[in-house]
């Protein structure tokens, strides 16, 4: 029987545990990697987290809203459209989870996609059971096209330090009871 040089078991042992740190860093650097409810399968998570372009929105007042400014808390960005139909069904269900989480750390923010006004977002939000969240507009689809994205509605998970963890495209049931108790869980978790 022949012997096996321990320096090559030690090399060995190393290269082994390195590995599985790494994976363990990758795992625990993105929190969508808890079991996602079945009512949030059209939402992605990203392998590790994925920096985001430095992309703006318009708000009420038609200032630029950088979406760094919501660095610190979990956000669910979420890009709809008036003449998007299942964008304008899933507005209540976004309505709901927001105010299920309440002020905390985590936070809907919703893009109209269109050439509507400020008031003209306002009232459609108000409208469709979704006065409460944020009347954010982007006309020129800046978001859309830094995403990479060609559908409505589409949304993007980012975390607390501005990256992305997870994508939708398409609609999500937002306030499911367990898509709510996820997110609380991230919330808690960040």
């Amino acid at each position: 029987m022949s012997r096996v040089n321990p320096g090559i078991l030690a090399l060995f042992a190393t290269a082994i545990i390195g590995a599985a740190l790494v994976v363990l860093y990758v795992i625990g650097a993105n929190p969508v990697h808890e079991p996602v409810p079945q009512a949030l399968a059209a939402l992605t998570p990203e392998p590790a987290p994925k920096p985001i372009a430095d992309m703006a929105v318009v708000d009420k007042d038609g200032g630029k809203v950088r979406l760094a400014k919501f660095r610190g808390r979990l956000v669910i960005l979420n890009v709809w459209a008036p003449w998007c139909a299942p964008c304008v069904r899933e507005l209540p269900a976004l309505g709901r989870l927001e105010a299920a989480l309440g002020a905390g750390r985590v936070m809907v923010v919703t893009v109209n996609a269109s050439r509507d006004t400020a008031a003209q977002t306002a009232s459609f939000l108000t409208a469709h059971q979704a006065g409460d969240l944020p009347a954010y507009r982007d006309p020129g689809l800046a978001l859309l096209t830094g995403f990479g994205s060609q559908g409505l509605p589409f949304s993007v998970l980012i975390d607390v330090k501005g990256r992305e963890i997870a994508r939708a495209k398409g609609p999500i049931q937002w306030d499911d009871p367990a898509a709510v108790a996820y997110f609380r869980s991230l919330g808690a978790r960040t």
